[in-house]
């Protein structure tokens, strides 16, 4: 007993002070690590949910960049962090769903390493092609594609990317065979669309939006499961009779596993009064986003579903990420 009685004390004070610390998280500053560089989607998404995070928190919250590997230097960093709320991971679906079926190994794994916290938007992919095509609907983009197989090119960002997946997805539902062809970016690939070297091409509204509006590039769908507040005339796949083709690309933050109850739900709380925030979702939507707030179990549930959906998909399809 003599021996145990001063390891009971420790035991006691440890436990104590971790009580202490999560009921006073946050005491220093947030860091939220970004997979990409400065300047791209998931960082303006980053930045701007960071600056209502701060006042929600009552601490600074700083945007760490760390870009390279497709997400997962960044996504390594976060999942092997201590597990004390002080890092958190802003990353969209490829992260969470996409890297995890297709690649055979990662140095993380999404549902074992990481906590989900909260889906905060959504960013519409609308299949496009240029205004010298003739086709003014998605059945009659499919109805070429089906009287000549592989005619039809489409731009990507590579094996595996989200335009990939979404063009796979779409050519299944449709019966039909596409033929990819891999750009740089939407930079490039919207210039190849609207010069005639492509006849189609999947991307993010945001991107293609400000084109549909000059009438270079014409909309026939958006591939996600609800329209765009950018192109609220433009249906969705679904609407089509083509709910196969859905996908949906999105945000979340997530935090190491491992990071205490009080601390995930204190953050949740505070992620979701900065997205109840009106001038955050209206800076949201005019980036070309859809603010949403999914909390921490439908987002796990949706990457578990995506995650089997797209490893069955690249198994039937032959995709195998870059």
């Amino acid at each position: 007993m003599k021996v145990l009685a001063p390891l009971l004390a420790v035991t006691l004070l440890a436990v104590g002070s971790l009580a202490q610390a999560n009921d006073t998280w946050p005491v220093k500053p947030v860091k939220l690590v970004v997979p990409f560089p400065p300047g791209g989607g998931t960082d303006i998404v980053a930045r701007g949910l960071g600056q209502k995070l701060a006042d929600k928190l009552g601490q600074p919250v700083v945007i760490d960049n760390k870009p390279g590997a497709a997400t997962l230097i960044g996504a390594d960093a976060v999942a092997k962090a201590p597990p004390d709320g002080y890092t958190l991971l802003v990353s969209g679906s490829t992260t969470y769903s996409v890297n995890p079926a297709l690649r055979a190994r990662l140095p993380y794994d999404p549902l074992k390493d990481l906590a989900p916290v909260a889906i905060i938007a959504k960013a519409p992919l609308v299949l496009v092609v240029g205004t010298a095509a003739p086709w003014r609907s998605v059945a009659e983009l499919a109805a070429a594609a089906k009287a000549k197989p592989l005619g039809i090119r489409y731009a990507t960002f590579g094996s595996g990317s989200g335009p990939h997946l979404a063009g796979e997805l779409f050519a299944m539902a449709a019966g039909v065979k596409l033929q990819d062809v891999p750009y740089k970016g939407s930079g490039q690939s919207t210039v190849a669309l609207i010069g005639g070297e492509i006849e189609m091409g999947i991307d993010t509204v945001a991107a293609v939006a400000p084109h549909v509006r000059s009438g270079k590039l014409r909309a026939l769908a958006v591939v996600g499961t609800t329209r765009s507040s950018m192109l609220p005339e433009v249906p969705t796949m679904a609407e089509l009779k083509l709910p196969e083709a859905t996908f949906d690309a999105w945000y979340g933050i997530a935090a190491p596993a491992g990071t205490s109850a009080p601390v995930i739900r204190k953050l949740t709380a505070s992620v979701d009064a900065a997205m109840a925030d009106k001038a955050l979702q209206d800076q949201f939507r005019a980036q070309g986003t859809e603010p949403v707030m999914i909390g921490a179990g439908p987002f796990r549930s949706l990457m578990e579903s995506e995650i089997s959906r797209y490893r069955a998909l690249a198994h039937r399809a032959g995709i195998a990420a870059e």
